[in-house]
Protein backbone atom coordinates (compact mmCIF):
# COMPACT_ATOMS: atom_id res chain seq x y z
CA UNK A 1 0.00 0.00 0.00
CA UNK A 2 1.36 3.48 -1.11
CA UNK A 3 -0.80 5.69 -0.12
CA UNK A 4 -2.85 6.83 3.03
CA UNK A 5 -6.55 7.98 1.80
CA UNK A 6 -8.63 9.55 4.74
CA UNK A 7 -11.15 6.94 4.40
CA UNK A 8 -8.96 3.80 5.49
CA UNK A 9 -9.17 5.98 9.06
CA UNK A 10 -13.10 6.92 9.65
CA UNK A 11 -12.81 5.46 13.04
CA UNK A 12 -10.31 7.71 13.82
CA UNK A 13 -9.77 11.41 15.35
CA UNK A 14 -8.06 13.28 12.40
CA UNK A 15 -7.08 16.82 14.00
CA UNK A 16 -5.02 18.25 10.91
CA UNK A 17 -4.59 17.05 7.43
CA UNK A 18 -1.49 18.84 6.03
CA UNK A 19 -0.13 18.84 2.60
CA UNK A 20 2.03 15.20 3.38
CA UNK A 21 1.19 14.28 6.83
CA UNK A 22 -2.20 13.74 8.82
CA UNK A 23 -2.41 13.98 12.54
CA UNK A 24 -4.93 11.89 14.63
CA UNK A 25 -5.75 12.42 18.49
CA UNK A 26 -5.14 9.51 20.84
CA UNK A 27 -5.98 11.06 23.59
CA UNK A 28 -2.83 11.73 25.14
CA UNK A 29 -0.96 12.10 22.18
CA UNK A 30 -0.81 12.62 18.68
CA UNK A 31 -0.30 9.76 15.90
CA UNK A 32 1.14 11.56 12.80
CA UNK A 33 1.07 9.63 9.71
CA UNK A 34 3.31 10.50 6.64
CA UNK A 35 1.79 9.91 3.80
CA UNK A 36 2.99 9.51 -0.45
CA UNK A 37 1.46 12.68 -1.38
CA UNK A 38 3.81 15.20 -3.02
CA UNK A 39 3.32 19.11 -2.68
CA UNK A 40 5.09 21.57 -4.87
CA UNK A 41 4.51 25.06 -5.11
CA UNK A 42 2.49 24.84 -2.55
CA UNK A 43 -0.13 22.78 -3.97
CA UNK A 44 -0.87 18.64 -2.83
CA UNK A 45 -0.80 17.31 -6.56
CA UNK A 46 -3.10 14.66 -7.76
CA UNK A 47 -0.14 11.37 -7.78
CA UNK A 48 1.22 10.06 -5.17
CA UNK A 49 5.01 8.81 -4.58
CA UNK A 50 5.46 5.03 -3.85
CA UNK A 51 7.06 4.59 -0.47
CA UNK A 52 7.73 8.45 -0.23
CA UNK A 53 6.20 8.52 3.15
CA UNK A 54 7.56 5.64 4.43
CA UNK A 55 11.29 7.21 3.62
CA UNK A 56 10.44 10.59 4.68
CA UNK A 57 9.43 9.42 8.21
CA UNK A 58 12.01 7.09 8.57
CA UNK A 59 14.75 9.91 7.84
CA UNK A 60 12.91 12.31 10.50
CA UNK A 61 13.13 9.50 13.44
CA UNK A 62 17.34 9.05 12.07
CA UNK A 63 17.87 12.43 12.31
CA UNK A 64 15.74 13.06 15.46
CA UNK A 65 17.69 10.11 17.68
CA UNK A 66 20.81 12.05 16.19
CA UNK A 67 20.22 15.31 17.31
CA UNK A 68 18.56 14.13 21.24
CA UNK A 69 21.78 15.89 22.54
CA UNK A 70 20.64 19.10 20.65
CA UNK A 71 17.21 19.65 21.60
CA UNK A 72 14.04 17.02 22.80
CA UNK A 73 12.06 16.13 20.34
CA UNK A 74 8.32 15.19 20.83
CA UNK A 75 8.49 10.84 19.84
CA UNK A 76 7.30 8.79 21.56
CA UNK A 77 7.69 6.06 20.07
CA UNK A 78 7.79 4.80 16.40
CA UNK A 79 6.49 0.65 17.40
CA UNK A 80 3.17 0.00 16.24
CA UNK A 81 3.13 -2.45 18.59
CA UNK A 82 3.25 0.50 21.38
CA UNK A 83 0.22 2.48 19.70
CA UNK A 84 -3.44 2.79 21.38
CA UNK A 85 -5.77 -0.27 20.57
CA UNK A 86 -7.62 2.03 18.03
CA UNK A 87 -4.29 2.43 15.57
CA UNK A 88 -3.12 -0.92 15.89
CA UNK A 89 -5.65 -2.37 13.38
CA UNK A 90 -4.18 -0.42 11.11
CA UNK A 91 -0.53 -1.29 12.09
CA UNK A 92 0.66 -3.26 8.53
CA UNK A 93 -0.58 0.87 6.93
CA UNK A 94 1.27 2.33 9.77
CA UNK A 95 4.74 0.62 9.72
CA UNK A 96 7.40 3.24 9.17
CA UNK A 97 5.27 5.97 8.00
CA UNK A 98 3.97 7.14 11.83
CA UNK A 99 5.18 8.10 14.58
CA UNK A 100 3.50 8.72 18.20
CA UNK A 101 4.35 12.01 19.52
CA UNK A 102 4.02 14.50 22.39
CA UNK A 103 1.28 17.49 22.63
CA UNK A 104 3.63 20.65 22.05
CA UNK A 105 2.16 23.75 21.16
CA UNK A 106 3.87 24.47 17.75
CA UNK A 107 5.76 28.04 17.73
CA UNK A 108 4.17 30.45 15.23
CA UNK A 109 7.65 30.08 12.96
CA UNK A 110 9.35 28.32 10.62
CA UNK A 111 13.25 28.55 11.35
CA UNK A 112 15.23 28.28 7.78
CA UNK A 113 18.69 27.98 8.09
CA UNK A 114 20.49 28.29 4.49
CA UNK A 115 24.24 27.36 4.29
CA UNK A 116 24.23 28.12 0.67
CA UNK A 117 22.48 30.84 -1.88
CA UNK A 118 20.19 29.45 -3.95
CA UNK A 119 16.29 29.59 -4.47
CA UNK A 120 14.33 32.27 -2.84
CA UNK A 121 17.93 33.78 -1.45
CA UNK A 122 19.39 33.66 -4.28
CA UNK A 123 16.65 35.73 -5.79
CA UNK A 124 16.42 38.11 -3.25
CA UNK A 125 20.64 38.74 -3.15
CA UNK A 126 20.46 39.48 -6.75
CA UNK A 127 17.61 41.96 -6.54
CA UNK A 128 18.83 43.81 -3.54
CA UNK A 129 22.05 42.39 -1.95
CA UNK A 130 20.75 40.80 0.81
CA UNK A 131 18.66 37.96 2.30
CA UNK A 132 15.67 38.58 4.77
CA UNK A 133 18.13 41.66 5.68
CA UNK A 134 20.66 39.93 6.13
CA UNK A 135 23.37 41.98 4.06
CA UNK A 136 25.76 39.80 2.46
CA UNK A 137 28.89 40.23 0.20
CA UNK A 138 29.33 41.58 -2.86
CA UNK A 139 29.91 39.11 -6.12
CA UNK A 140 28.22 35.55 -4.72
CA UNK A 141 27.77 33.70 -7.23
CA UNK A 142 24.01 30.80 -7.40
CA UNK A 143 24.92 27.88 -5.02
CA UNK A 144 27.76 29.39 -3.32
CA UNK A 145 28.59 28.13 0.02
CA UNK A 146 28.07 31.09 2.48
CA UNK A 147 30.96 32.08 5.08
CA UNK A 148 28.34 31.55 7.99
CA UNK A 149 25.27 29.44 7.35
CA UNK A 150 22.06 31.99 7.73
CA UNK A 151 18.91 32.46 10.11
CA UNK A 152 15.83 33.35 7.98
CA UNK A 153 12.39 32.98 10.05
CA UNK A 154 9.40 32.67 8.04
CA UNK A 155 5.67 32.98 8.91
CA UNK A 156 3.72 29.18 8.66
CA UNK A 157 0.96 29.30 6.45
CA UNK A 158 -2.33 27.08 6.25
CA UNK A 159 -2.15 24.76 3.36
CA UNK A 160 -2.38 26.64 0.37
CA UNK A 161 -0.62 29.47 0.88
CA UNK A 162 2.74 30.59 0.66
CA UNK A 163 5.10 31.12 3.78
CA UNK A 164 6.42 34.95 4.14
CA UNK A 165 9.99 35.25 4.78
CA UNK A 166 10.74 37.91 7.80
CA UNK A 167 13.65 38.79 9.55
CA UNK A 168 14.93 38.08 13.00
CA UNK A 169 13.67 41.69 14.23
CA UNK A 170 9.98 40.50 12.86
CA UNK A 171 10.57 37.36 14.26
CA UNK A 172 11.26 38.39 17.57
CA UNK A 173 8.04 40.75 17.86
CA UNK A 174 5.90 37.78 17.13
CA UNK A 175 7.59 35.56 19.70
CA UNK A 176 10.16 37.45 22.21
CA UNK A 177 13.45 38.03 22.32
CA UNK A 178 14.08 34.87 24.48
CA UNK A 179 12.83 32.09 22.10
CA UNK A 180 13.78 34.40 18.64
CA UNK A 181 17.25 33.91 20.11
CA UNK A 182 17.18 30.37 21.35
CA UNK A 183 15.46 29.21 18.25
CA UNK A 184 18.01 30.43 16.17
CA UNK A 185 20.76 28.97 17.89
CA UNK A 186 19.28 26.00 18.35
CA UNK A 187 18.64 25.95 14.14
CA UNK A 188 21.87 26.98 13.44
CA UNK A 189 23.33 24.15 15.83
CA UNK A 190 21.35 21.82 14.23
CA UNK A 191 21.92 22.48 10.61
CA UNK A 192 25.91 22.48 11.01
CA UNK A 193 25.71 19.34 13.00
CA UNK A 194 23.38 17.64 10.07
CA UNK A 195 25.11 19.42 6.98
CA UNK A 196 28.87 17.50 8.20
CA UNK A 197 27.30 14.79 8.26
CA UNK A 198 25.80 14.60 5.48
CA UNK A 199 28.81 15.89 3.40
CA UNK A 200 30.08 12.47 5.08
CA UNK A 201 27.81 10.46 2.92
CA UNK A 202 28.37 12.74 -0.17
CA UNK A 203 25.11 15.04 -0.05
CA UNK A 204 24.88 18.76 0.50
CA UNK A 205 22.59 20.02 2.61
CA UNK A 206 21.93 23.39 0.81
CA UNK A 207 19.34 24.80 3.32
CA UNK A 208 16.53 23.30 5.48
CA UNK A 209 13.53 24.47 8.05
CA UNK A 210 12.89 23.24 11.51
CA UNK A 211 9.41 23.33 13.36
CA UNK A 212 9.39 24.23 17.55
CA UNK A 213 7.11 23.43 19.76
CA UNK A 214 6.63 24.23 23.77
CA UNK A 215 6.07 21.28 25.95
CA UNK A 216 5.82 22.13 29.76
CA UNK A 217 7.85 25.39 28.86
CA UNK A 218 10.26 24.09 27.20
CA UNK A 219 11.27 24.16 23.61
CA UNK A 220 11.53 20.92 21.54
CA UNK A 221 11.73 19.96 17.61
CA UNK A 222 8.78 18.72 15.93
CA UNK A 223 7.22 17.90 12.83
CA UNK A 224 10.12 16.56 10.20
CA UNK A 225 13.74 17.47 10.16
CA UNK A 226 16.62 17.32 7.38
CA UNK A 227 14.34 15.55 4.82
CA UNK A 228 14.06 15.94 0.91
CA UNK A 229 10.68 17.54 1.80
CA UNK A 230 11.87 19.91 4.27
CA UNK A 231 15.64 20.96 2.32
CA UNK A 232 17.37 21.22 -0.69
CA UNK A 233 19.80 18.23 -0.99
CA UNK A 234 22.71 18.30 -3.63
CA UNK A 235 25.11 15.56 -4.46
CA UNK A 236 28.27 16.46 -3.22
CA UNK A 237 30.15 15.14 -6.54
CA UNK A 238 28.36 17.31 -9.07
CA UNK A 239 28.65 20.67 -6.68
CA UNK A 240 29.69 23.51 -9.18
CA UNK A 241 28.72 27.11 -8.04
CA UNK A 242 27.67 29.29 -10.77
CA UNK A 243 24.77 27.71 -11.64
CA UNK A 244 21.36 26.17 -10.19
CA UNK A 245 22.43 22.36 -8.63
CA UNK A 246 21.19 19.05 -9.44
CA UNK A 247 19.15 17.90 -6.93
CA UNK A 248 18.64 14.79 -4.67
CA UNK A 249 15.02 15.97 -3.82
CA UNK A 250 11.54 16.96 -5.19
CA UNK A 251 13.11 19.78 -7.02
CA UNK A 252 13.08 17.23 -10.29
CA UNK A 253 9.52 17.44 -9.55
CA UNK A 254 9.50 21.23 -9.73
CA UNK A 255 11.66 21.72 -12.65
CA UNK A 256 9.21 19.45 -14.43
CA UNK A 257 6.59 21.40 -13.59
CA UNK A 258 7.97 24.70 -14.21
CA UNK A 259 8.65 23.62 -17.70
CA UNK A 260 5.15 21.75 -18.30
CA UNK A 261 3.43 25.38 -18.13
CA UNK A 262 1.35 25.09 -15.16
CA UNK A 263 0.22 28.35 -14.03
CA UNK A 264 1.24 27.02 -10.03
CA UNK A 265 -2.40 27.22 -8.94
CA UNK A 266 -4.31 24.11 -8.03
CA UNK A 267 -5.10 21.62 -9.16
CA UNK A 268 -1.70 20.66 -10.40
CA UNK A 269 -1.25 18.39 -13.15
CA UNK A 270 -0.57 14.89 -13.52
CA UNK A 271 2.74 13.93 -13.54
CA UNK A 272 4.70 11.22 -15.73
CA UNK A 273 5.11 7.89 -14.58
CA UNK A 274 9.21 8.08 -15.26
CA UNK A 275 9.11 11.19 -12.91
CA UNK A 276 7.04 9.48 -10.38
CA UNK A 277 9.32 6.50 -10.62
CA UNK A 278 12.41 8.96 -10.87
CA UNK A 279 11.32 10.78 -7.57
CA UNK A 280 10.47 7.38 -5.68
CA UNK A 281 13.93 6.57 -6.05
CA UNK A 282 15.79 9.52 -5.17
CA UNK A 283 13.74 9.34 -1.67
CA UNK A 284 15.18 6.14 -1.25
CA UNK A 285 18.73 6.79 -2.14
CA UNK A 286 18.89 9.98 -0.03
CA UNK A 287 17.91 7.01 3.18
CA UNK A 288 20.58 4.37 2.25
CA UNK A 289 22.87 7.06 1.91
CA UNK A 290 22.31 8.92 5.01
CA UNK A 291 21.42 5.56 6.98
CA UNK A 292 23.43 2.95 5.22
CA UNK A 293 20.10 0.63 5.03
CA UNK A 294 17.42 -0.01 2.66
CA UNK A 295 13.81 1.16 3.29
Amino acid sequence: MTSIPKTQFDDLSLVRQGKVRDIFDTGESLLMVTTDRLSAFDVVLPDIIPDKGKVLNQISVFWFKQMENIVKNHIITTNVNDYPDEFKQHSDVLAKRSMLVKKADPLPIECIVRGYITGSGWSSYQKEGHVCGIKLPKGLKESDKLEQPLFTPSTKAEVGDHDINISFDEAVKIIGQKKAKELKNLSLELYKTGAEYALSKGIIIADTKFEFGLLDGQIILIDEILTPDSSRFWPLNDYEPGRSQNSFDKQFVRDWLTESGWNKKSPGPKLPQEVIDRTSNTYKEIYTRLTGENV
